[in-house]
């Protein structure tokens, strides 16, 4: 793992990263931590771990506010900013590899907006882990509205029992975005991809499925 540094264009304020590459990598993947974590938390570096199982490399990164210590989140300007920088960051340090972006909840949602606003170059595709669609327990859409602007493809990964998105509003969503919507179900999860001792399955076995699945929808596209 390779730690680095870098700064968003206009801001000059450099934050931390955290690049995961395997020697057979065939794919990178910015992934943004969600509004209460960072690049560190333990969902996204046990994901990391399984991603590079299945020869996808990560590059992760801290918002200003995380890398600052600060409890809220900046201004949805400022971190789709750094989305931006860091899909750039990872262009450079490894131009090779064909390159996706997205992240955690938050860090999807501000991927898709920066792409929604202007096209993220060499991004390929997005992949959403567990959109936020609406505030807790209050079902809506209006979060998803950008998504109509996003061009390339979006693969969502959704627990069923995710209290920010409901999973008919969901496969609603996915369906009117048409061809450029792929949604994978994760029956039992919640918004942290955590499933319930009832169903079988342990959450280590849930972060082996999202791998899986998001390295063959990248396969895919390269």
């Amino acid at each position: 793992m390779r730690e680095l540094r870098f700064a968003e264009e206009r801001s000059k304020g450099a934050v931390s990263g955290l690049l995961q590459r395997p020697d057979n990598a065939i794919a990178l993947y910015v992934m943004a931590h969600g509004a209460g974590a960072n690049m560190r938390h333990r969902f996204l570096q046990s994901l990391a771990d399984e991603l590079e199982q299945v020869r996808i490399a990560t590059l992760r990164f801290n918002f200003p506010y995380t890398e600052q210590g600060r409890s809220g989140p900046d201004p949805q300007p400022v971190l789709e900013a750094y989305v931006r920088s860091a899909c750039a960051e990872a262009r450079g340090l490894a131009p090779d590899l064909p390159l996706f972006a997205g992240g955690k909840s938050m860090g999807g949602r501000m991927t898709s907006n920066a792409a929604a606003h202007e096209a993220l170059p060499d991004v390929r595709g997005l992949i959403f882990l567990g959109f936020p669609l609406h505030a807790l327990k209050k079902p809506a859409r209006a979060r998803a509205e950008h998504l109509a602007q996003v061009s390339i493809p979006m693969l969502f990964l959704q627990g069923t029992r995710d209290d920010l998105a409901d999973i008919t509003l969901i496969r609603e969503l996915c369906g009117e975005l048409g061809g450029r919507a792929t949604l994978h179900e994760i029956e039992g999860g919640d918004h942290s991809f955590e499933v319930r001792k009832s169903t079988g399955r342990t959450s280590a076995e849930v972060r082996t499925e999202l791998a899986v699945v998001m390295s063959e929808w990248m396969k895919e596209r390269v």
